[in-house]
């Protein structure tokens, strides 16, 4: 048995019926879908590569231990692998809401925490595989590296791995608090493993220690909310799900023409879209920023595999700015900045101290501090957004070559809507994850992306051919990559000075050499001066939150 991480435990103790952290992806592949029999066949044969797929969580009786990984002695592949078929047409509304309600429904706690379903009758001779895992069984990097292990490199079937699994017995109540009291207690090992990430190298200590205080101000950021948005509030039991797609040279393109990183063009389509989606909804946007969770992988080489080792950085996007020149430059400084700050290392220390803090205080420390930075804010967490590199060559299942892949992000209150990002083969995927009680015109955010990349697109073609009409659409392809939402988003609410988004090419090589002018003016200098006295406060309220729990 393998006891669980503080994270991995995390993502466990947060989940209830409306908070679901499980993570999926939803390919398309080429072809008539597999037979079912041969489908399963080839699944069991990658079973002994991924063996927490045959493991289950079990608790330890009064919370006296984090939850342990125990192998499933009645494990039975046909629970995890499903078959089902879209309603005709069969196109993209119908695989879109079929994910959807797959998403909303709990992996089940007795059994190992992830499901496949082949899907049928998908538009153009096409098939699809929704992926469904728990993210305490694996973060999105690790998620990458399992879809590449279920999934082949060559259209050539890859044989079965020899399988000489025989479970263990099931472990009783009485063994889970014994392994709990050895692991914690009378392991050498463990002793020797605690005294030592306390007093080994203490100038590695002491650069931990100072890069975390440097962004503990960031952190306490957290626990400052403005009023109301239709990004915030309660959510519901239901998901929507909607997705946009373009391509990595189109990416480059821009950000070699216009600056910046491909992170940086990318937050700044994601803006456009949250921009579009406020309007839409009635929303001001003049001077308004959409602050958003970053998720940052920590992992390392040497790291276990299939396990979390992500932290998090906070970051602005800028919605009140129109114009698609500023709005990156406004991005790239805030970027850099951030990357400079250590709050990366804060949200990572936090994370494995939690690790010496009872499970149960755990778990409700979590519940408690979800909800209650929330309501107790005035500049809330409105949205997540993760971008997770996907591997850049084809995979196959059966020999059947998987076209594109869309990723899946949870929601968990107050935040109702999220976005992830995934490169495979030369593209880049959006899918946009809400919450389908408040949430209704999730196209709207995808036809904004698509918007966001366009201008910039153009912009970038314009500034290094003049003769270029600029007229190309970012992501144009055939399939089911392109979000059906295509009419122009035109809200007339209040909003910034409006600005050309055609610029000449002296204009654009002006605004972009000229980019201190146009970053975040009034937020980022107050987190630059940050002083001692917001460190204090934060350090009282982590205080005063565990005072409440005792």
């Amino acid at each position: 048995m393998d006891r669980l991480s503080p994270l991995d435990a995390s993502f466990l103790h947060i989940e209830d019926d409306v908070n679901l952290m499980h993570i999926g992806s939803v390919g398309i592949f080429e072809g008539p879908p597999p037979d079912p029999a041969e489908f399963r066949a080839m699944i069991e044969g990658k079973l002994p590569l991924v063996p927490r797929y045959r493991q289950r969580v079990r608790e330890v009786p009064l919370s006296m231990g984090r939850p342990l990984w125990a192998e499933d002695p009645h494990f039975q592949l046909d629970y995890h692998v499903r078959h089902t078929a879209l309603p005709g047409p069969g196109g993209r509304d119908e695989l879109r809401n079929l994910v959807g309600r797959v998403m909303a429904q709990r992996l089940d706690r007795s059994k190992p925490l992830w499901e496949l379903w082949v899907v049928e009758n998908v538009q153009g001779e096409q098939w699809a595989m929704v992926s469904k895992i728990h993210h305490a069984l694996v973060d999105g990097i690790s998620g990458t590296d399992l879809l590449s292990v279920l999934l082949d490199g060559s259209p050539e079937p890859s044989p079965s791995v020899e399988d000489e699994w025989r479970p263990d017995s099931e472990p009783s109540e009485l063994r889970l608090v014994a392994e709990t009291v050895k692991d914690y207690a009378l392991s050498p090992f463990e002793q020797w493993r605690v005294a030592r990430s306390l007093v080994r190298r203490p100038v590695r200590l002491a650069k931990r220690v100072g890069g975390s205080v440097k962004g503990l101000p960031e952190m306490a950021d957290w626990a400052r909310t403005r009023s109301s948005s239709v990004l915030v509030g309660r959510i519901g039991p239901h998901r929507r799900y909607a997705w946009t797609a373009t391509t990595l040279d189109e990416i480059k393109t821009i950000r070699t023409a216009l600056g910046g990183s491909v992170n940086d063009v990318v937050l700044s389509a994601v803006t456009r879209g949250f921009r579009d989606l406020l309007l839409a909804h009635g929303e001001d946007v003049e001077g308004r920023t959409v602050r958003t969770l970053v998720p940052v992988s920590v992992r390392q080489e040497g790291d276990p595999a299939y396990a979390n080792r992500v932290s998090a950085i906070l970051a602005e996007l800028p919605v009140g700015i129109e114009d698609p020149l500023e709005r990156l430059a406004s991005l790239r400084a805030q970027m850099d900045k951030l990357k400079r700050s250590g709050e990366a290392v804060a949200a990572e220390t936090l994370t494995s101290l939690s690790g010496f803090a009872p499970p149960l205080l755990l778990a409700l420390g979590l519940r408690v501090a979800f909800r209650s930075a929330h309501r107790a804010s005035r500049t809330p967490i409105e949205t997540v957004t993760t971008n997770v590199p996907g591997p850049q060559q084809p995979l196959y299942a059966l020999g059947r070559q998987m076209l594109t892949a869309y990723p899946y992000v949870p929601l968990a209150s107050p935040i109702r809507v999220g976005v992830a990002i995934f490169s495979y083969v030369g593209r880049l995927t959006f899918g946009l994850t809400a919450d389908r009680d408040s949430i209704e015109n999730l196209d709207v955010l995808a036809a904004g992306i698509e918007a966001g990349i366009a201008e910039l697109l153009a912009l970038a073609r314009d500034q290094s051919d003049p003769g270029d009409e600029g007229s190309a659409r970012a992501g144009q392809t055939d399939g089911p990559e392109r979000s059906p939402a295509r009419k122009k988003i035109t809200p007339q609410k209040k909003s910034a000075p409006k600005k050309t988004t055609t610029p000449t090419k002296k204009s654009a090589s002006k605004k972009t050499t000229t980019r201190k002018k146009t970053a975040p003016k009034k937020r980022s200098s107050n987190r630059d001066t940050a002083s001692e006295d917001k460190v204090r406060a934060a350090v009282e309220q982590v205080k005063d939150a565990q005072s409440d729990e005792g």
